[in-house]
């Protein structure tokens, strides 16, 4: 059994320890604009969450500085932060340096993306030693905060796969999903570091990250949960509080109050959309802008391309009164 030494000394457990499974680890799959960022932040209210945010760039941005944003949620430098600077000296081996380590960690993640999802699912070890520096990582992350659960919005469903495999690792995977040509019209607006994309390639990556996602949710129906973006904003008292029975929490303080609000406080997420800094009272909303913002041939080549999931997911036959180009 491999194992990862800590800077003191102990070491961290690899895939494949022996161990009672006293950590739960949410992982949040589907693609990106669905929502995921202000949904963890809105879970990391609860008591005894933590919102790690999209975990699997801690070792690009936070370390490398090579990714889209080095800021933690906190407003530091990832590498500074109080939380993140533990977990970093934690996982990272006590005879490499700190850059060497994180490029290794970002070149075994590169094995272990989206197209891999059914590899791990059927017991391939996709991802070299990236596996057991996730598993630690979680680890480390509820030793430094005291979580019982960790919410990873990273949104790679071959590491939500992974999560059945980490000993000592309660999973729950929460598929979230949202209208494609809502995702496509967000994407066509520049927000913060997050970067444009056009109408065709957001929806070939909303097709394949939600085809993914569905394959981990059949394979471990029991611990898996799907959530529409829509259902989430119409009535996030009610979803919020599936997904915290979905972890293992029932009984947990609803953040969301009566009225669909939810008090936001600091969170520490490794990135996610910059709606990660605001702070105070947030009401999840809708978003329905596509539905005239979005030109009529845009709309109609996102329904093309996204047309085998639109009835699955309910949204065939939702059309709006598009813009023109």
């Amino acid at each position: 059994m491999q194992t990862i030494p800590r800077k003191n000394g102990d070491i961290l457990p690899d895939v494949g320890a022996a161990a009672e499974p006293d950590l739960t680890v949410l992982y949040v799959s589907g693609w990106c604009r669905s929502g995921s960022t202000v949904l963890g932040n809105v879970l990391a209210e609860a008591p005894g969450f933590f919102h790690a945010g999209e975990l699997r760039y801690l070792w690009l941005n936070g370390v490398l500085g090579s990714g889209s944003n080095r800021r933690c949620g906190c407003g530091d430098q990832l590498a500074a932060c109080p939380v993140w600077s533990k977990v970093l000296a934690a996982v990272t081996p006590a005879d490499r340096a700190p850059t060497e380590h994180a490029a290794e960690v970002v070149a075994w993640q590169a094995g272990c993306r989206t197209r891999h999802t059914l590899g791990v699912l059927r017991g391939g070890r996709a991802g070299g030693g990236w596996p057991a520096v996730l598993a630690a990582t979680y680890r480390a992350v509820a030793e430094a905060t005291g979580a019982e659960v960790v919410v990873d919005t990273s949104k790679y469903a071959s590491d939500a796969a992974w999560l059945w495999r980490l000993d000592g690792i309660r999973p729950a995977h929460l598929h979230l999903v949202r209208d494609p040509r809502a995702v496509a019209f967000s994407y066509r607006r520049p927000k913060g570091y997050v970067e444009r994309r056009s109408a065709l390639d957001s929806t070939l990556h909303w097709v394949g990250a939600n085809l993914a996602a569905e394959a981990v949710a059949r394979a471990h129906p029991a611990a898996s949960l799907r959530v529409r973006h829509e259902d989430l904003t119409a009535d996030p008292r009610a979803v919020v509080g599936r997904v915290l029975a979905l972890a293992g929490h029932p009984d947990a303080p609803n953040p969301v109050a009566a009225d669909g609000t939810v008090e936001l406080g600091g969170n520490h997420t490794v990135t996610g959309n910059p709606v990660r800094f605001d702070r105070g009272p947030t009401r999840l909303a809708g978003g329905q802008g596509w539905r005239t913002g979005l030109p009529a041939r845009r709309q109609a080549l996102v329904t093309a391309v996204a047309w085998p999931l639109l009835a699955r997911y309910r949204y065939l036959g939702q059309l709006g009164n598009p813009g023109k180009d």
